[in-house]
């Protein structure tokens, strides 16, 4: 087949022309009405004012500029705003009007921006009320979560305000008979509800509205006016030139095209839509059927969101769950969204091998020199983030008052030196993918013309992790630098081209900017309904205590097995993930399941770190986006390729096989999330877990280095297996922890090493019933001077008496005060040490990689042989 044949069959059918595509992104992300004249103008104007309002509250001149009022009910505007846009910028009805407001519309959006600021309006109210509500505002934030309800269905369809409304219903009516005795709770009046739903910040004004407000927001922006300056089309085009001439090029180019603009979209339908418009049809070109070319583009789409440095909303709702940095969530994610990647790239290596395709274009560059091109370039581009901080410190040291001007001189000249690299190349515009003859872009000219779109993501990573500073001031910096590339790069490059058009040339930059800001603005709308309308169901959670409820629900369900209830959370997230967008279906089964998990996993004397909880949820909410029947993005896919939207979810599943095998590893071998992990060992992990997922992508897709046998794909899964789980096997050999006797605790404790895991079984009165429970904690002992020292300073006091070693109430303010808070230390069952478990001298875990790359060898061997002769036969025949 060559590369003008046209695909036959059923791949001739045609998908969606560019307008509607673009109508299908905006019904879903930003609002598919659009009326002109003036009102147009005015719901731009309020985007635009939103976008700034947001910039500014970022920046760190906000103190000087906003009254305090306003920044301490940052979170009421930012919802006043997101219920103005909604009613105005999403129809009622599919049949609803798209070119006029009507007048119900109008009513709905200033009540619904009213009633967003009804805490900033009666504040005084309130506080003198004790921060309750009373009989009027009861009634007014009922009608504000009708309200909220109505512009969250329009937004982002009716689940979302389903699930909340089931959730807010249970509050009410959670003590009635007919609720499940299991579930059951004392119920809540009116007045109590509201109060805690609408005037407090445990409900729709939480963390996740908080975490929308501070943080998520500037992200958004930074992608918009990161596409606006033209750096999507940058990114596709270079990795089109990288990739497009090996083997299923097109669609190896869409896997790593679209790595790179999940920086700029976290919407996995804008991002599909975006990279798929080119890739697809390629992709249809060189063999891949319709649905292949959605699926490549679907998973390679939604992994965006998995990505650092910029990731998905949760990400950041991650810092406030977990209580971490944004740095540490993005080191974490960084393995596995890495090597899922690799394996995606390897999938579709693997589909174009089988298939024999075809290439594009006439390059001859082997697969060996571009897989080492590229890694040098991104080890180029991660040494440059981390080796900025040098020369910085150098300045800051030499000229500590003036630093700060210097460094941006040193960018602007930066900028301006790229800017003359580009203007020496034409600009880049979008290729024709239908066109009779495609021409592989060549990369030693077209770097050149978007070298400086790298700055605002260096000015991002570094502000984020050598600086360390908040995400929202990174992302302000970053964003600062792009107002300015907006403004300036047209004028720029038409002076060093000698062009006589440079103020037509800002024109156009200004222009730009402004519609970049007013699209991160409607981009906002839905997330910012999202984390409102989640924070009916986080509040439900806090105010009711089903969580605990939950816990035992779930527990019962899985029989206390773990891998059964990680299934259950994996599928619970998929269920929802079918209606809510991601961050929203984040926020829900984290908040009911990820405390389940951990308190679960000690139960099961797993030590389950919260971050590896919270990235399962992640990585479970993403693949919702995938799944049929309503996987969303497979339904865009589909109306770009003309393929069957339900084909093509069910084969983008079978494509992210990874993604959802992943989460289940990193649970049980948290090396796999770069925790507590040397320099080297981090090498060495990352090494190993990418010829794993290699070998499990190869297993699972039936071919290596020719078609699989049964048993071959069954070892290969297997070596999969052993090099993700080198302990499972190890820990089999020889057990990694040794039983210590209650007598000998206190002295063992002393003995261990410094740094040391020591796990505690403990039992006793349940706080609240009474009953008898137990619970697991794992310590580690200092270097303090015996084991009642090193006890006492992490807060711990012990007393053996008659055989049992009973342990007192944890120290406030120590790691343990909380966690054990649930025991009653002073009933009259006293609190005691069941079980002590030391880390025992075992084998380094690392060994048991031998045997399975021994393994793997021998199907390597074995493969080779089969494949040279099948090779020789065909030489032969031919």
């Amino acid at each position: 087949m060559s590369e003008q044949n046209q695909p036959n069959g059923r791949d001739q059918r045609q998908g969606l022309s560019e307008e509607e595509l673009q109508e299908l992104v905006a019904s879903s992300d930003s609002g598919s009405r659009n009326p002109a004249g003036s009102v147009g103008m005015m719901i731009a104007t309020v985007a635009l004012i939103w976008s700034c309002f947001q910039v500014l509250l970022a920046s760190p001149i906000v103190y000087y500029v906003l009254p305090s009022d306003i920044i301490n009910n940052s979170r009421q505007v930012h919802l006043a705003f997101a219920m103005f846009l909604a009613f105005m910028a999403y129809p009622a009805l599919s049949s609803s009007p798209r070119h006029r407001v009507p007048i119900q519309d109008w009513a709905l959006a200033f009540f619904g921006a009213f009633i967003s600021l009804y805490g900033f309006f009666f504040y005084d109210k309130i506080v003198a009320n004790g921060g309750l509500a009373d009989d009027t505002d009861k009634w007014f934030a009922l009608a504000g979560i009708v309200v909220l309800f109505e512009a969250a269905r329009r937004a982002l369809g009716p689940a979302m305000a389903i699930v909340a409304t089931v959730f807010l219903l249970y509050v009410f009516f959670g003590s009635s008979e007919w609720v499940p005795e299991v579930i059951r709770w004392k119920g809540a009046s009116l007045q109590k509800a509201m109060s805690h739903m609408w005037i407090t910040s445990e409900g729709v004004f939480g963390i996740a509205l908080g975490v929308s407000t501070k943080f998520v927001f500037l992200f958004v922006l930074f992608g918009a006016l990161l596409d606006k300056a033209g750096a999507g089309n940058y990114f596709i085009k270079m990795a089109f030139g990288a990739l497009g001439h090996l083997k299923g090029g097109p669609a190896k180019a869409a896997v790593v095209g679209s790595a790179a603009t999940g920086l700029i979209s976290g919407s996995s339908i804008a991002n599909v839509v975006t990279t798929g418009t080119f890739t697809i049809p390629l992709m249809k070109r060189v063999g891949f059927t319709s649905e292949q070319a959605g699926s490549v583009e679907v998973a390679s789409s939604v992994n965006g969101q998995i990505m650092p440095p910029v990731m998905g909303a949760a990400a950041f709702l991650m810092v406030e769950y977990v209580g971490i940095s944004y740095v540490d969530v993005i080191t974490h994610a960084f393995l596995p969204a890495v090597i899922s990647y690799i394996a995606l790239v390897y999938i579709v290596h693997l589909e174009a091998v089988k298939r024999n395709m075809p290439t594009i274009g006439h390059k001859t560059v082997s697969t060996l020199r571009t897989i080492i091109g590229m890694f040098v370039f991104f080890a180029a581009f991660a040494a440059l983030c981390y080796g900025v901080q040098f020369p910085v410190g150098w300045i800051v040291a030499l000229v500590p008052e003036g630093a700060s001007w210097i460094l941006a001189l040193l960018v602007f000249l930066a900028y301006i030196a790229l800017l003359k690299l580009a203007a020496s190349v034409d600009d880049l515009h979008p290729d024709d993918p239908n066109a009779k003859e495609i021409t592989l872009p060549d990369i030693s000219q077209i770097y050149k013309a978007g070298l400086y779109y790298l700055l605002p993501i260096v000015v991002l990573v570094y502000f984020l992790m050598i600086e360390q500073k908040s995400p929202g001031l990174s992302a302000f910096w970053a964003t600062a630098l792009l107002f300015a590339i907006l403004l300036t790069q047209r004028p720029i490059k038409a002076i060093f081209r000698g062009e006589n058009e440079t103020v037509e040339a800002f024109k156009e930059g200004v222009n730009d900017l402004v519609h970049g800001m007013i699209d991160g603005a409607r981009n906002m709308i839905g997330i910012g309904l999202a984390t409102a309308t989640a924070g009916i169901i986080v509040g439900t959670v806090t105010l009711t205590g089903i969580g605990q409820v939950m816990a035992d629900l779930v527990e019962f369900v899985s029989g206390g097995n773990l891998v059964l209830m990680l299934v259950f959370v994996g599928v619970l997230s998929l269920i929802l993930g079918m209606g809510l967008p991601t961050t929203a279906n984040y926020i829900v089964v984290s908040s009911l399941m990820a405390g389940v998990v951990v308190e679960l996993g000690a139960q099961s004397g797993l030590i389950v770190p919260l971050i590896a909880v919270h990235l399962f949820v992640f990585y479970f909410g993403i693949m919702a986006d995938v799944t049929p029947p309503v996987g969303l993005a497979s339904f865009a896919a589909a109306a770009v390729s003309g393929g069957d939207a339900i084909k093509t979810g069910f084969t983008a599943f079978f494509y992210s096989l990874r993604t959802v095998a992943l989460p289940f590893v990193f649970i049980f071998n948290t090396d796999l999330l770069l925790i507590d992990v040397t320099v080297t060992q981090g090498i060495l992990v990352f090494i190993m877990a990418t010829i794993a997922i290699l070998v499990f992508t190869a297993g699972t897709m039936g071919y290596f280095l020719t078609k699989n046998r049964i048993y071959e794909s069954v070892a290969l899964v297997l070596v999969a297996f052993v090099l993700f789980r080198p302990d499972f096997f190890m820990n089999r050999i020889q057990p990694p922890f040794e039983i210590v006797s209650p007598d000998r605790f206190v002295q063992a404790v002393g003995d261990a090493p410094a740094g040391s895991e020591i796990r505690l079984v403990l039992s006793g009165p349940d706080f609240d019933t009474g009953n008898t429970m137990e619970t697991r904690i794992a310590i580690t002992p200092g270097s303090e001077d015996g084991g009642e020292a090193r006890l006492q300073a992490l807060g711990l006091t012990t007393l053996e008496e008659d055989g049992v070693l009973k342990l007192e109430e944890p120290f406030p303010g120590t790691p343990y005060f909380e966690q054990l808070g649930t025991f009653d230390f002073y009933g009259d069952e006293p609190v005691v040490v069941k079980e002590a478990r030391l880390e025992a001298d075992q084998l380094p875990k690392e060994l048991i990689y031998i045997p399975g790359l021994l393994l793997l060898a021998l199907v390597f061997m074995l493969q080779r042989a089969r494949a040279g002769r099948t090779n020789r036969e065909e030489g032969v025949a031919a």
